[in-house]
């Protein structure tokens, strides 16, 4: 089993900046990959990032350039750098983690992007 947590999300003005957390434990291990979706509402779920155990990133063309995937291995975390932020950008982010059991998803954390 693996147990993802996100935090940071919160309410900013168009072209701040939020930085995202996923917090993985259980099977460390295992994951392959851990991924960021959001949500709006009335709209399906959606790729917005993803990063590799050997490191590889990949952004949505909607995100590239003011996007930033990370982690931290010391910390078991994954972070998402949002910047120059959209109303567009407004959505429920939700990590997931692709490990050898399956996949495992977040609670996840609202981001709201004033205009």
């Amino acid at each position: 089993q693996v147990q993802l947590v996100e935090s940071g999300g919160g309410l900013v003005q168009a072209g701040g900046s939020l930085r995202l957390s996923c917090a993985a434990s259980g099977r460390i291990f295992s994951i392959n990959a851990i991924l960021w979706y959001r949500q709006a509402p009335g709209k399906q779920r959606e790729l917005v990032a993803e990063i590799t155990s050997g490191g590889s990133t990949n952004y949505a063309d909607s995100v590239k350039g003011r996007f930033t995937i990370s982690r931290d291995n010391a910390k078991n975390t994954v972070y998402l750098q949002m910047n120059s932020l959209k109303p567009d950008d407004t959505a429920v982010y939700y990590c997931n983690a692709v490990a050898v059991m399956g996949g495992y998803w977040g609670q996840g954390t609202q981001v709201t992007v004033s205009s």
